[in-house]
């Protein structure tokens, strides 16, 4: 939940008596999360998985919820009205993690569809450089895995494509991904 001020990251907390501190957005970083802040609820409108079922246990669906020793949490949120799904991995160290292995119910291509990381949120930029194609690698009780590049305090958000043959060419995560 985001209140008063929050999605530019102001410093002190809100007052109802005084204004909100807008001139902090002439700083990078509370414009970085302001630009972040507005992207990210674009993609959430943009992705029926992400709130189709939201009151609907058939809607989510852990792949991993145990890994302390990474600070890494991973789920598959389920669109209502399609097969479509996206996988969320979220890196709560900032620690970045290579080769970090997460299980999928399909076979294809995962579109990295958001990532916190990208530069343009004012992040590291570390990513997938646009996604990663599944392995027939049985992980997380799920017959398929993929090898990711988790960010550190990131979240990354991908999807399965269907439609297409592998990408021609490689993106990079400096540009938010919707």
């Amino acid at each position: 939940t985001l209140f008063m001020s929050m999605e530019f990251g102001q410093w002190s907390e809100w007052n109802v008596w005084g204004d909100l501190e807008w001139h902090l957005l002439q700083h990078q970083p509370h414009a970085s999360l302001k630009h972040f802040m507005g992207k990210l609820n674009e993609f959430y409108r943009s992705e029926p998985a992400l709130y189709s079922q939201d009151f609907d246990q058939a809607g989510f669906e852990w792949i991993d919820c145990s890994d302390n020793r990474h600070s890494v949490v991973s789920f598959i949120r389920r669109d209502k009205d399609s097969d479509d799904f996206v996988v969320v991995v979220c890196n709560f160290t900032p620690q970045p993690h290579s080769h970090y292995r997460v299980g999928v119910p399909e076979q294809g291509y995962y579109k990295e569809l958001f990532n916190s990381d990208a530069r343009d949120f004012g992040g590291s930029n570390m990513g997938n450089l646009g996604g990663k194609w599944s392995e027939d690698w049985a992980f997380h009780n799920r017959p398929y895995s993929l090898d990711l590049t988790l960010p550190p305090l990131g979240v990354i958000v991908l999807k399965c494509d269907r439609k297409e043959d592998a990408p021609l060419e490689e993106r990079s995560p400096s540009t938010p991904m919707l």
